[in-house]
């Protein structure tokens, strides 16, 4: 959903967009959002300015840190919470366009560079850093022509500060700067009203040693190297701009309009398949298909297994029959033992049943299409916005816990649910917004935002905590299905792939093996500046790890009570878990084999973000293999006599 200028959709039009979606899923991508806005010829359009990227340093930063042309006076635009914690920081600019109404060779000012200015702009180019603009809430893209000519056209989000190379001969490399921009609006037309709707907006980046007659008189200056007259770009100058000291620059503009056959409704397709990674649908529905047999053969197995130990152990008539029998039955005196550390597991199990609310709700909303790309910072808001309320279910979930063991501080356990997790993100957050801050990028959270996130987490999250906490430790408490023994039982001796360790890395294969093709486009999407938007693909891959941490967690369960182990409320929690581990190994690989971030301060903002993602990513998977093996282990002893 796009949401500049505050609209929303109208109640009839919010129901035909969700019919839409129902009955057209196959082909949408995304909703549209608010109501376009139409433009007739001589509207003056706002072409905004957003910040400067890189994919080698991670590090973005505001357009106007680097010299370029300014307005007379420069003005923010209204940001939302997401916004700003990506970095976007978006303001007017100095370029004036008017609906349908061309320019050529427009002088936007001239500027004089000193030494400091030349390593600025020297090592954004070094850094490869990219200007992002925005019109009409679309992004500024540079089209590519693939080498195969019958390929479709690539486009690139934002074009270079400059680039770098030898030039007349010179074996110097030497550093030239993006001073003219050739850019081209793409319009649909509606020829009843005569009115326009934006569809697109690209730009041909040059670099042009700008000459000109006379004396200098800004804007109204005759410039010797374009033709203002021209109906499309003409330069002629052969030479361009070097990046040098006590030298000036000029920047111009070209704008051309065009008209599409492409409908507004459609106009974001051309962004969401930017990416020269095509993806490999055969191959990621292949992947599927195997989890989805592996899964359904484990539950085969699971299922005659346990019928037929049930059976077996409901027929035993005689105590000397039944003291015979070994396996998971023996240990029904002991398998509700509270467990070792058991405030610790209740605070994960809360922020782990917190974490799924969120992503269940954020996915369906994105599902819906109201996360679309064009919503900037829509998904990362929503996420924070979630969190915070669904912190009502964490403290019920971690009290209902803490009662079923027999505690009675339930305050004390609402307190570390509400503050242990935030706190460790937290910290490592903080520590590396200090790094962002030292370099002066636009991606560090300024003191404002902060403070927003600090209410959000002591003044929402923290009091629905206690009052979920409170509800679920005022309820009955969930009573044993068997009489817990006064004297634990003995562990027998177990074999070395029952090990503890063993069993734990083990577990979290299977759940990483549901989501690792996924997790590279979602890489692929946050590091290299790429649009995401296959929700609904996502949501089913979030399905398919829901049911693979479950039923890998009830198999190695199954087989720990097999061998008398009755220690199995933690392991249920780190089988599944453990697929976090995978997760930052992964995150590791893509690092070294993807990226080319060479920065020290960028490895460390890369890895800091890696780690909480997996951290959570653990919280996650870990409380679902939790529900699953408590699920599970209620159920068989609830099948079986026992006296």
């Amino acid at each position: 959903m796009e949401p500049r200028g505050g609209r929303s959709l109208p109640p009839l039009a919010t129901i035909c967009a969700i019919l839409a979606l129902l009955f057209h899923g196959a082909h949408c991508f995304y909703l549209p959002g608010v109501a376009p806005e139409d433009f007739v010829k001589g509207d003056e359009l706002k072409v905004k300015v957003n910040k400067l990227t890189s994919t080698k340093t991670q590090l973005p930063y505001s357009y106007y840190s680097l010299p370029y042309c300014r307005p007379s006076k420069i003005l923010d635009s209204a940001e939302n919470l997401g916004e700003v914690l990506r970095g976007d920081r978006i303001e007017n600019s100095p370029f004036v366009f008017k609906m349908r109404e061309p320019k050529m060779c427009n002088i936007v000012c001239r500027v004089k560079f000193d030494a400091k200015t030349v390593k600025e702009f020297k090592e954004k180019i070094d850094d490869e850093y990219r200007v992002n603009m925005i019109l009409d809430n679309l992004p500024l893209v540079v089209p590519r022509q693939r080498l195969d000519q019958e390929s479709p056209t690539v486009y690139q989000l934002g074009f270079h500060v400059g680039l770098k190379g030898q030039y007349s001969g010179s074996k110097e490399e030497k550093y030239f700067i993006h001073n003219h921009l050739a850019f081209t609006v793409k319009f649909h037309r509606d020829l009843q009203t005569d009115s326009a709707r934006i569809v697109g907006f690209e730009v041909k980046p040059l670099s042009v040693k700008h000459e000109y007659e006379g004396k200098w008189n800004d804007e109204k200056t005759r410039l010797t190297t374009c033709d203002p007259h021209a109906k499309h770009t003409v330069v002629n100058s052969n030479t361009p701009q070097e990046v040098e000291g006590k030298k000036e620059v000029i920047f111009t503009y070209d704008v051309e309009f065009q008209e599409s056959d492409v409908k507004w409704a459609s106009r974001w397709d051309t962004y969401l398949l930017m990416s020269d990674d095509q993806i490999h649908w055969f191959s990621i529905v292949n992947s599927l298909m195997i989890v989805l047999f592996l899964s359904g053969m484990v539950a085969m197995i699971m299922l005659r297994t346990l019928y037929r130990d049930i059976s077996k152990y409901n027929e035993l008539e005689t105590q000397e029959e039944a003291q015979e029998e070994t396996g998971w039955k023996l240990v029904h005196g002991d398998v509700f033992r509270p467990p070792s550390n058991s405030d610790l597991l209740c605070v994960y199990v809360g922020t782990g049943v917190q974490f799924f609310g969120m992503t269940l709700v954020t996915m369906i909303f994105a599902i819906l299409g109201f996360l679309s790309p064009s919503n900037r910072g829509g998904l990362m808001t929503a996420m924070l916005l979630l969190w915070v309320f669904m912190g009502l279910f964490a403290g019920y979930a971690s009290a209902r816990l803490y009662k079923m063991f027999k505690g009675t501080e339930w305050k004390r356990t609402a307190f570390r649910t509400a503050i242990m997790f935030p706190g460790i993100v937290s910290a490592i957050f903080f520590v590396l917004n200090a790094l962002i801050w030292g370099q002066k990028s636009s991606g560090a959270v300024p003191f404002g935002t902060m403070f927003a996130l600090i209410f959000l987490w002591f003044g929402i999250s923290v009091p629905l905590v206690f009052v979920g906490s409170y509800i679920g430790f005022r309820k009955p408490a969930i009573e044993d299905l068997v009489k817990t023994n006064k004297i634990p039982r003995q562990i027998p001796e177990q074999a070395w792939y029952m090990n503890p360790a063993f069993s734990i890395l083990i577990g979290g294969i299977l759940p990483f093996g549901a989501v690792f093709i996924e997790l590279f486009f979602i890489l692929t999407s946050i590091w290299l500046n790429q649009f995401y938007y296959i929700f609904g693909f996502l949501f089913l891959v979030f399905i398919i790890l829901i049911v693979t941490c479950a039923e890998i967690t009830v198999v190695l369960c199954y087989f720990q009570l097999c061998s008398e182990d009755y220690l199995w409320w933690w392991r249920s929690y780190l089988t599944s878990g453990s697929s976090a581990l995978y997760l930052f190994l992964y995150a590791t690989f893509y690092f070294f084999t993807k990226l080319e971030i060479t920065k020290f301060v960028s490895g460390v903002l890369y890895f800091g973000y890696m780690l909480i993602a997996s951290y959570a990513f653990f919280v996650l998977t870990g409380t679902i293999g939790f529900y699953a093996c408590f699920w599970f282990t209620r159920l068989i002893y609830s099948s079986v006599k026992i006296d």
